[in-house]
């Protein structure tokens, strides 16, 4: 919890020395909603809209969905609340989060988190192109064996199918971030992280994009 639920006025101070630091927040979550009450949902709404974050990565249980993307009471105009597919019984794999939403309001998207839907059997680059305008952020490992998620490695070094999954962004003309999960030497996790960022970035440019 890099953000504790907190006093409004001590959200924005504490997200503000996020920024002063030349740090970007793009995204708040996971945030859960698992329950079906009101002051619940408008507490973590309220919470986002006043650290000035512009996006929720959510997971909201299928029985509580509707509530939270339909009830407009909350003011949230300005928020895309996204639904991450994790491997649960909710939504095991991102194709069951976009047959969740796909009737709701558009921006109501995906989060396509690689990782999970490897492991839940899922192929990565046909969940992004099957989401489109759905698909609102991205996060990104990579992993030496895609039955385990204690089989993280730097990107490249792992099975994940990079290129082809940037290839998929690009034909969706995806709009939002690539979030790199990077778990593992998490007492010095730097040098797997910029060899991760090196890697991507290589692959990027060998496909010609430029940011």
């Amino acid at each position: 919890m890099h953000l504790p639920w907190t006093p409004p006025e001590e959200t924005k101070r504490a997200a503000e020395e996020f920024r002063k630091a030349g740090l970007t927040i793009t995204g708040a979550g996971v945030i859960g909603f698992d329950k079906d009450d009101d002051e619940d949902m408008r507490k973590k709404f309220e919470y986002v809209k006043t650290a000035g974050i512009p996006l929720i990565i959510g997971m909201p249980s299928a029985a509580v969905l509707r509530a939270v993307v339909v009830d407009r009471d909350f003011d949230v105009v300005l928020l895309d609340e996204l639904l991450e597919a994790r491997e649960d019984k909710n939504f095991p794999s991102p194709f069951d989060v976009l047959k969740a939403i796909k009737n709701l309001d558009p921006r109501i998207g995906l989060c396509v988190d690689a990782g999970h839907a490897v492991r839940a059997g899922a192929d990565v680059q046909a969940a992004i192109r099957a989401a489109g305008p759905r698909a609102l952020d991205m996060h990104i490992k990579d992993l030496t064996d895609f039955g385990s998620d204690n089989s993280g490695c730097p990107v490249g070094d792992g099975k994940m199918p990079i290129r082809a999954i940037f290839k998929a962004l690009m034909d969706i003309k995806f709009k939002g971030q690539v979030m790199l999960e990077y778990e593992m030497d998490e007492n010095n996790p730097l040098p797997g992280m910029v060899k991760s960022f090196a890697y991507m970035r290589g692959v990027l440019a060998g496909m010609g994009y430029k940011a």
